[in-house]
């Protein structure tokens, strides 16, 4: 059933256009205003295009302080933390330390999976019975371990999701071989997910795109200088370098700059930028047949337009885009380890993509309606789970705008905007 209520989405990644996808569906009049132009790279292009329902333990859980301080003395680990002049930085530290509670992430758990679960279910069916067309491979996913240690932790992690519905199998050397014979691994096993799915997200964001488009909705790109304006309890318009937009409704979806756009607002949304990168190389000795993640190494390897793409790397602080090579290499390093068919050689490219992950305290995205506002939402903050939780997001989204309730038994709460207020 259609609907006259307008909307104004500020952010034209993966969130936002999600968002609006479902809401043009819904009959909802929508404009999506992004900064950038369509062609340039963004997380919603350059990520590794995974659908994990296996990611259902946030960011933020006990024992990643640890590890993270222990990388920390590595120049080439997975993650990095770039102290800044910041007290924005140094309270969001503080929160994230906080989060990392075995209570929190216990509320968090039931929460992530349903999220996943959820979206999970929407892109088959935005596959099978709504027409987009972006690749999307439902072959599963395995964490590939080279410490039988690291193997036993993993297992353990993956039975905490067995309870949540996340179906998973603990996979020797031998049955692994057997789930993807095209590839050789220098491995002791791993845990498959098989309800896990890859797909090319360039592609996917470009399909939403058509699709909006078809369904009468506008995309503007090159949108500068937004400004949102707020009187009273209400927005009552964005104004850019160019025109001013009106509408009934507004949603702040722009990654790591909504932090901004919240300030102004008078709405507290902490996030902070989460470097990452990602190669992808066409010419390779061997394609795997499914996604995987290299555990200890913290590398991700998708197969895509018929080549690899491998991705990883946590870079909290600093909003410049420069890549450190130091970091670079350690993924290089990592991936003839575990696939002794590849050479270092191989990655000597200058195509490499970098990202701006945009990453709150509590590893849990902001969704929901900011509650000193009549007219505003928020949808940003999803870290690496930008594109997995992208249409459960946009559904959620519509519903809430349109004045509908949220699937029962949801503490939707746990994502509220003002939860830092």
């Amino acid at each position: 059933m259609g609907t006259s209520k307008s909307i104004i989405i500020i952010g034209g990644g993966v969130i936002g256009l999600a968002s609006a996808y479902y809401l043009a569906k819904r009959g909802c009049p929508v404009t999506v205003l992004e900064q950038r132009g369509p062609e340039d790279p963004n997380c919603s292009t350059g990520n590794a295009g995974m659908v994990v329902p296996s990611h259902f333990i946030p960011l933020a859980a006990p024992g990643v302080i640890g590890q993270g301080l222990r990388w920390m003395l590595d120049p080439e680990s997975p993650f990095s933390f770039r102290p800044q002049l910041s007290l924005a930085q140094w309270l969001w530290t503080w929160r994230f330390w906080r989060a990392c509670k075995p209570a929190r992430v216990e509320r968090a758990k039931p929460l992530l999976s349903f999220l996943s679960l959820e979206s999970r279910r929407l892109f088959a069916s935005l596959a099978d019975e709504e027409g987009l067309s972006f690749g999307l491979q439902r072959r599963g996913l395995v964490m590939l371990c080279q410490e039988s240690k690291t193997l036993e932790h993993e297992a353990a992690l993956a039975r905490q999701g067995e309870v949540l519905g996340v179906r998973s199998e603990k996979l020797s050397v031998e049955a692994l071989t057997a789930l993807d014979p095209s590839i050789d691994m220098d491995v002791v096993g791993g845990v498959y997910f098989p309800d896990d799915c890859h797909l090319n997200p360039g592609v996917f964001r470009q399909e939403l795109i058509r699709s909006i488009e078809a369904l009468g909705g506008v995309v503007e790109w090159g949108v500068q200088d937004v400004r949102v304006v707020r009187h009273g309890d209400s927005v009552c318009c964005v104004e850019t370098a160019g025109r001013e937009y009106h509408a009934d409704e507004y949603l702040l979806a722009g990654g790591v700059a909504t932090t901004d756009l919240g300030r102004s607002l008078g709405i507290r949304l902490p996030m902070q930028p989460g470097k990452g990168y990602s190669m992808t190389l066409k010419e390779v000795p061997q394609v795997p047949e499914l996604c995987s993640l290299l555990i200890e190494a913290r590398v991700a390897v998708t197969p895509m337009a018929g080549g690899v793409r491998f991705g990883g790397t946590m870079e909290i602080g600093g909003e410049e885009q420069v890549i450190n090579r130091r970091k670079l290499q350690g993924i290089i390093k990592s991936i003839p380890r575990y696939f002794p068919k590849y050479d270092e050689s191989m990655f000597e490219t200058d195509e490499v993509w970098t990202g701006l992950r945009p990453c709150t305290p509590d590893g849990l995205p902001f969704v929901g309606r900011a509650k000193e506002f009549k007219n505003l939402s928020v949808a940003a903050g999803h870290a690496m789970l930008g594109l997995s939780l992208a249409p459960v997001t946009g559904s959620l989204v519509a519903k809430l705008l349109l004045g509908e309730a949220a699937p029962s038994g949801v503490d939707l709460g746990l994502l509220s905007p003002d939860r830092y207020a």
